[in-house]
């Protein structure tokens, strides 16, 4: 289930403010080359200690088994 689309207009990377994009299970910051994982219920971590390297999350096709 995506994150509803008023919260991701509202939501910025928290590492470096820049603008963010959802991407399979994950929201995505080019400029820092993270990935945020998205949760069950469409909840987005957005703590910089949880996010995956961008290339992580391209080799998992965007795709993890994480839950709340």
């Amino acid at each position: 289930m995506p994150v509803p689309k008023d919260l991701l207009e509202i939501l910025a990377c928290p590492k470096c403010k820049g603008d963010i994009e959802e991407k399979g299970m994950f929201l995505i910051c080019d400029g820092c080359k993270l990935a945020y994982p998205i949760l069950n219920d469409s909840v987005p971590d957005m703590l910089i200690d949880d996010a995956w390297e961008l290339e992580k999350a391209k080799e998992n096709n965007f795709r993890h088994n994480l839950k709340l």
